[in-house]
């Protein structure tokens, strides 16, 4: 694996992962920074756990984790992945509902490039050259948390926001949510 990705903005983490597009392909957990939660609701109750971190390369490991959380109540994944970029993740019987904070990442990560493919998007037509001039854009499924009380213009402003690194964004949703406490607790413990 290549050195790891320093963003559009020269470094800070901030926006694009896709700085040298095409020049690395993230498929090593042992290489990225982050983190990853699943997020319960039962009996209107939020209940936080970790992921491992094998669920911030594969998409499918991530689906897999969420499922095995057999939850009566809902339930969704946040992932961080490399302070990059933001997957919200939501398994449901006709198949996962993903969000994608920034789809030009899929240009070097491949779980993001999983997400564009599961969503039927092509990977964005982008130019190494230009890349860093490009602003990062969402894609995927805006209601995806509506109907825990996270309207879809609320999140779409909170991941639209390239100047939060993702952990910020995932905070600020759990802070919405009502779940920031939870959050924090295990941020903490898995330090």
């Amino acid at each position: 694996m290549g050195a790891q990705s320093t963003g559009r903005d020269g470094g800070d983490g901030r926006g694009s992962a896709a700085s040298g597009a095409g020049s690395a392909s993230w498929d090593s957990s042992d290489d990225l920074e982050g983190f990853g939660v699943a997020v319960v609701l039962e009996e209107s109750r939020w209940k936080v756990v970790a992921l491992a971190s094998r669920a911030l390369v594969s998409l499918t490991d991530a689906e897999r984790e969420l499922r095995e959380m057999r939850s009566e109540g809902a339930y969704f994944g946040l992932l961080n992945v490399d302070d990059e970029f933001l997957i919200v993740a939501r398994p449901a019987p006709a198949g996962t509902r993903l969000l994608l904070s920034d789809a030009t990442a899929a240009l070097d990560y491949d779980i993001a490039a999983d997400v564009l493919e599961r969503l039927n998007i092509d990977l964005p037509d982008l130019d190494p050259d230009e890349i860093d001039d490009v602003e990062p854009w969402e894609e995927g499924d805006g209601a995806i948390l509506a109907d825990l009380g996270m309207q879809e213009p609320v999140l779409a402003v909170i991941v639209g926001d390239s100047s939060l690194y993702p952990d910020e964004q995932i905070t600020q949703i759990a802070q919405t949510l009502g779940f920031g406490s939870q959050l924090t607790a295990v941020l903490e413990r898995s330090r």
